[in-house]
């Protein structure tokens, strides 16, 4: 339950909780996840109703389309909830995996492990169903996670967060592992918080990103803009092109992985097919000179269209000269999120997947597969587009650190150098 504690206390008792629960083990872990999974099929009357209060709540209908629709639950969310809890359930526990096991001598071994970053304070926007992605994967991996959704999500949000923390505690383990944060306010105060927090994930627009990125001194892992492209190269299969273009935009039109620019080579022959059905899939096509001559109903294209997320029905299209274009396009105006090429010609494919400098680059496959769920990973925190720690989307593995453990008999340095002792720096197996 939301207890409106000081972000100062929520900070400090997040940290307590986590050194706790950590300790608890992998069984506990597990059973924690075993007690979400039950719990969300149990609620679901509850969390739909909660879910409701929002979507009922004053102004929800005013709010853009594309947050409304990432603002609803449903069964089928829910349901797909659960399925990445019971993918968590299933993977081994992966706090204190070693990583490295090395004799350094007789009786002095060293290990790397992985281990919790620790504290996590995750912003994200409109989408509940981010609290249950985000807060299994944070108990997998032993973090505490504060969690801080928009505010349109006030009562889905809350609901949420209590299931978590009733996991936990039905399994022995402190609540506050799991919180809700609520307030602009709270959320400034906590990125002033680097004695507490250790990590922050703001998962939503591009101006969210550069603002909490702008605002703080703890390390920030995000996205910036989803700008993915499409490229269909001249061999492409006319009805895959169609296919992954159509899938790749409408899908699902709010989201990150959602393509936002379709480039045709200038010799696939078949252009008009993949304009017209995205037209008939009642998509604005925004194209250049060469695109518009293909299909009455294309919007000309602005400058500006290329390198936009417009998160609905609306893509930017132009015709390239080859596939140097099309990565010179997508180096010059995507967000190096996802990029995929439709092409029949396996060498200009690994041409694209080598060169394309991007977290996620696909091969005859829609862009909408960049997803934690999708990856098997269970959920994501978020999708990340930087190049330090973790990239693309980001599981379990992205929310791990390491410690170095050093097991000896006595041993001093003072014993070794020339004409005393040598280090073997022998290699042992991890099982």
């Amino acid at each position: 339950m939301y207890t409106g504690a000081s972000t100062e206390d929520q900070a400090r008792s997040a940290r307590e909780a986590q050194r706790a629960f950590v300790v608890e083990g992998a069984d506990m872990r597990t059973e924690v996840l075993r007690n979400l999974e039950r719990l969300l099929g149990e609620r679901e009357d509850d969390l739909l109703a909660a879910n409701r209060r929002d979507l009922e709540a004053p102004g929800a209908d005013d709010l853009p389309g594309p947050i409304r629709k990432r603002l609803a639950l449903s069964p089928s969310k829910l349901e797909t909830l659960r399925e990445g809890v019971n993918v968590l359930i299933d993977s081994a526990d992966p706090v204190g995996l070693p990583l490295i096991r090395r004799e350094l001598d007789e009786g002095l071994v060293l290990e790397q492990v992985r281990v919790p970053i620790g504290v996590l304070l995750i912003v994200f926007e409109s989408r509940p169903d981010a609290v249950i992605q985000i807060g299994s994967l944070a108990l997998r991996t032993g973090n505490a996670v504060l969690m801080k959704g928009g505010s349109e999500a006030l009562h889905s949000n809350r609901a949420l967060t209590d299931l978590l923390r009733e996991a936990v505690v039905k399994a022995g383990g402190p609540a506050d592992v799991v919180q809700n944060v609520e307030g602009r306010e709270a959320v400034a105060d906590l990125l002033a918080m680097d004695e507490h927090i250790d990590l922050v994930v703001p998962r939503g627009s591009a101006d969210l990103v550069r603002a909490i990125k702008a605002a703080s001194r703890i390390p920030v892992l995000g996205h910036a803009d989803g700008i993915c492209h499409v490229y269909v190269d001249e061999t492409a299969d006319p009805g895959m092109a169609v296919r992954v273009a159509v899938d790749s935009k409408t899908n699902y039109v709010a989201v990150c992985n959602a393509a936002e620019t379709l480039l045709l080579h200038r010799d696939f022959p078949d252009g008009r097919a993949v304009v017209q059905a995205l037209l008939d899939a009642g998509v604005d096509v925004r194209g250049d000179d060469a695109v518009a001559a293909m299909a009455p109903g294309v919007t000309p294209a602005d400058p500006s269209d290329f390198g936009q997320e417009f998160g609905d029905l609306v893509i930017a299209a132009r015709v390239v000269d080859g596939l140097e274009d099309a990565i010179d396009h997508i180096h010059s105006y995507g967000s190096a999120h996802t990029d995929t090429v439709v092409t029949e010609d396996a060498e200009v494919a690994r041409r694209f997947l080598e060169t394309v400098d991007s977290a996620s680059v696909f091969w005859n496959a829609s862009t909408r597969f960049a997803d934690g769920f999708r990856y098997g990973l269970g959920a994501e925190v978020g999708i990340a587009t930087g190049r330090v720690h973790a990239r693309g989307p980001m599981g379990a593995e992205g929310l791990f650190t390491t410690k170095w453990l050093l097991r000896g008999e006595g041993h001093v340095v003072g014993d070794y150098g020339p004409g005393k002792r040598s280090y073997t720096h022998r290699d042992l197996a991890l099982g």
